[in-house]
């Protein structure tokens, strides 16, 4: 269990942080382009990949110390993220208060993919936002996805892209 400061810490950097930084990290544009790769990439493959920029997490999850991973979770069904054809979602979630990066995939693409090479991923991720190359950090996590979901689930020539979900990322 935390230390009260420690909690208080927490609920402190929730707070503070707004959308505002979430859109100094990633303006208008950069948004824009994320989701016209997102759009370039599901024209490769059935999946659908979904891009979530949170500031900070609400006071409800925060009084019960819940950790970013549950907050994607919820998102992850609250976006549709699982309810895709082929089972074959995936969710990028960031957190910019904990500097927390969940990537949460459906079943379907999951139980292809190791739990280590998710990881590796958010690893890669981290490691260009530390440096403050937010976008580059996503595009280079788009790429390594799309080219999972297109060894996996590639779209057959004459299968058109359904797009199941919205491309834009959602910053909430």
């Amino acid at each position: 269990m935390a230390t009260l400061f420690s909690r208080l810490g927490r609920m402190w950097r929730h707070r503070w942080i707004d959308e505002a930084a979430v859109r100094r990290v990633l303006p208008a544009d950069a948004l824009a382009r994320l989701a016209a790769r997102v759009g370039a990439s599901e024209r490769r493959h059935s999946g659908e990949i979904r891009i979530c920029i949170e500031a900070g997490l609400p006071m409800s999850y925060l009084r019960r110390e819940a950790p970013a991973r549950q907050r994607a979770v919820t998102l992850f069904g609250k976006l549709r993220v699982w309810d895709t054809e082929h089972n074959n979602g995936v969710l990028i979630y960031l957190l910019l208060a904990e500097h927390a990066i969940e990537i949460v995939a459906d079943r379907g693409i999951d139980a292809r993919v190791s739990d280590d090479d998710w990881r590796a991923m958010a690893q890669r991720m981290g490691a260009a936002f530390r440096e403050g190359r937010f976008e580059d950090g996503l595009t280079q996590a788009l790429e390594e996805m799309s080219a999972l979901l297109v060894e996996h689930f590639p779209l057959r020539d004459d299968e058109p892209d359904r797009n199941e979900l919205p491309d834009e990322p959602v910053v909430l």
